[in-house]
């Protein structure tokens, strides 16, 4: 990529915007700022630049509403934002973000490595608009061996690591960790079952019986034999295969000398399931016993880094992730932020193959060293059989984001139909599909999905709980709530971006969503940078200074900047409700309060004999009408509709089902989990509870006169 670069500038000046380059809008043409803009966001970056220190750091960029538009590190936190103030920008994205910014907080660091993991875990909480961004934060399992208990727990993991024992990982999906897990069972003879159904056992269970466990529950073997099981089956997971299979070797040719034939052929069995872990993988290696490799890979101004895992000498899997990055970066640019993303949330192995050298390959080495307490190698091989991987992943991760792209394309095709047939002026970026469940008016819940130009958009999936205020069974007046809650909340956010308030009268906060966070309230949290750095030195955010326009933030004006028109939006193009006229008219009349009223709106009514093909389309404006049964739009249509039932209903038995396990004794105050056990354990059921006198209450023991008297009370006196 070739950039002009000012003679003036320092060396520490021509890194920061090689640097900020790299992390611009995703796959776009943004358009030049105005010079207008652009003169007024060099005055608020000047004025921030002359009070910092020349120390190492992390800035933050916000625009006028608050939103964080990028996060970058520093060596020099006051040389980068005086390159930023000269507004040396190589491409439209870094000038139009310099447009863009109005204020700026900073974070010093004792260091540049310590300022590159802070950045890395800052990108990833705040997803900034121009930092190129993991879109695919779902986390990897692990098979967990239990450290805490005398005979320890083999079993899948996903999530934060409390609890004591040893982690091996990570695995590309669920499926290779159970099919590992199984054979391990088979190998090793240990428990899955949890701590507390082992210690209610009275007798082995059935997989005792099977030969996949060796009962440690009821003494069927001893703590100390248990342990050297679990000793073995650590060191195969942690790299020893070779010496546990030799292990079981001896044991097996030792047994069957002595005519122990039966205890022979169960090392044979052990020895055969090792083996099939070892056998039951696409690719091996023979040299490289740990490391992961990332090979990425760009076509059409898009990205794929394939990710594969070996660990032990064995294949345990791979992940295609696909990042928003802008297209006017290099291969290496994104997968440098790829990877210190990546290693953010879990621990690095001892080699990291790529596919392309990076320009700061060292520091962030030296970032992955101190997150891994040990030695971490970054490498791009040149020959051998460090490069087959590499070339191997590179295969992958073209074919992968070919696919992508054909599955984009096919997307955006249907979403073009779907414009088409409800006469909509453009192809709708996002459709969401609202759908509501309940048995009786009872666990009443709403759904909404979101489809796009990626299909379903499951992170953006809501549900709402509906309040009791709504009559139970009323399906017009809970789509109204729904409807109201979701738009009040569109409407608040548009207040805040305009200084105006919400059309849509009181609202209510969407029941079961977990709230997104605004870019307002984007702040450092002191307990992760605690995490991460060690020696985190004195934060100066938020920023003290005002911005030149006076006064702190300012709403954006409206018109000023065009639309990003590849992020994805969070405000629907098109609305559509399951059901006739009468849901049609509760969600027109609820959107037009909340004023609403540039949304298109479509109700979807079941045909005939709830018969597929025939179903009936109202819309405003235009008389009910039928699309033809071997149209492309109306399957894609009925896909909505059938995933937005689905999840509507699926939620309404998850709720339904927490309801049934709930006992009647966690409604009585002062009742906890010892009184509760007492009293089941002296009466054996609820309803003996129920009916039982206030004097055989106070005879159980473990329960005080007070508690005897409220159990009594809540039970008889309604």
């Amino acid at each position: 990529m070739n950039r002009e670069r000012p003679d003036e500038l320092p060396e520490e000046e021509f890194e920061d915007e090689e640097e900020l380059s790299s992390t611009s809008e995703p796959a776009l043409d943004l358009g030049e700022a105005t010079p207008g803009a652009l003169k007024a966001g060099i005055e608020v970056i000047a004025d921030f630049a002359r009070h910092l220190p020349n120390r190492p750091g992390v800035y933050r960029m916000f625009d006028r509403a608050g939103e964080v538009l990028y996060v970058g590190k520093a060596k020099s936190l006051k040389n980068r934002v005086t390159a930023y103030a000269r507004g040396m920008a190589h491409t439209n994205a870094v000038a139009r973000m310099i447009a863009e910014t109005a204020n700026m907080e900073f974070v010093t660091t004792g260091t540049e490595t310590e300022a590159l993991l802070l950045e890395s875990n800052l990108i990833k909480q705040l997803r900034p608009r121009y930092n190129v961004l993991l879109r695919d934060d779902k986390s990897f399992p692990y098979i967990f061996l239990s450290g805490d208990h005398p005979a320890p727990q083999i079993a899948k993991h996903r999530g934060s690591r409390q609890r004591k024992g040893d982690y091996f990982g990570p695995f590309a999906s669920v499926w290779a960790v159970e099919r590992t897990i199984d054979a391990l069972q088979k190998a090793f003879l240990l428990r899955s079952c949890s701590d507390s159904y082992y210690e209610n056992r009275t007798r082995p269970c059935l997989l005792f019986q099977i030969k996949r466990c060796s009962g440690p529950c009821t003494g069927e073997i001893s703590h100390a034999d248990y342990q050297g099981l679990a000793d073995q089956a650590r060191a195969f997971l942690s790299g020893r295969s070779s010496a546990v299979k030799e292990l079981l070797s001896e044991r097996m040719q030792a047994a069957a000398e002595e005519l122990e034939f039966e205890k022979a052929a169960r090392y044979r069995d052990r020895l055969a399931a090792l083996s099939a872990v070892q056998a039951g993988q696409d690719i091996n290696t023979q040299g490289v016993e740990e490391a992961d490799v990332f090979a990425i890979d760009e076509q059409a101004g898009q990205f794929c880094v394939e990710i594969f895992f070996f660990r032990n000498k064995q294949n345990w899997g791979n992940r295609a992730l696909f990042p928003r990055a802008d297209k006017s970066l290099t291969p290496a640019e994104v997968l440098a932020s790829v990877v210190t993303q990546f290693y953010d949330d879990k621990p690095p192995p001892r080699l990291v193959l790529l596919s392309h050298e990076l320009a700061e390959a060292d520091l962030i080495a030296q970032a992955l060293c101190e997150r891994a307490g040990r030695k971490v190698e970054l490498a791009t091989p040149k020959r051998g059989e460090r490069r087959d991987l590499v070339a191997h992943a590179q295969k992958n991760a073209h074919e992968a984001l070919a696919r992508k792209l054909a599955d984009n394309a096919g997307q955006q095709s249907l979403l073009n139909a779907l414009g088409q047939a409800f006469g909509l002026e453009k192809a709708p970026r996002r459709v969401e599909v609202y759908d509501n469940s309940h048995i009786m008016g009872t666990n009443a819940v709403g759904g909404m999905i979101v489809a796009g130009r990626d299909g379903f958009m499951k992170s953006h999936y809501r549900t709402f709980n509906i309040s009791a205020d709504t009559i139970a069974g009323d399906d017009f007046g809970m789509m109204r709530e729904v409807l109201k809650r979701r738009f009040s909340r569109l409407a608040r956010e548009a207040g805040t971006a305009t200084g105006s308030p919400p059309p849509c009268g009181e609202e209510l906060e969407v029941g079961g969503e977990k709230p997104e966070q605004t870019a307002s309230e984007a702040s450092l949290p002191a307990d992760a940078v605690a995490s991460i750095l060690p020696r985190l030195t004195q934060s100066d955010a938020p920023h003290p200074f005002p911005s030149p326009q006076g006064g702190g933030v300012e709403p954006r004006p409206e018109n000023e900047e065009p639309e990003d028109e590849t992020a994805f939006p969070s405000r629907p193009d098109l609305v559509i409700v399951d059901g006739g006229k009468g849901q049609f008219e509760a969600a027109r009349k609820i959107m037009a309060e909340c004023g609403v009223t540039d949304i298109a709106l479509v109700a979807i009514a079941k045909g005939e004999d709830r018969n597929a093909m025939r179903e009936t389309f109202f819309m405003v404006g235009k008389e009910p009408f039928k699309l033809p049964p071997r149209d492309p739009a109306l399957f894609f249509i009925q896909r909505l509709r059938d995933e937005a039932h689905r999840f509507a209903i699926g939620t309404h038995r998850a709720k339904r089902k927490r309801d049934i396990k709930t006992n009647p004794l966690d409604e009585i105050p002062g009742i906890g989990p010892s009184r509760k056990r007492a009293l089941l354990l002296h009466f054996g059921t609820v309803k003996a509870i129920q009916r039982a006198k206030l004097d055989d209450l106070m005879r159980t023991p473990g329960v005080n006169a007070a508690t005897a008297k409220a159990v009594h009370a809540h039970f008889h006196e309604h």
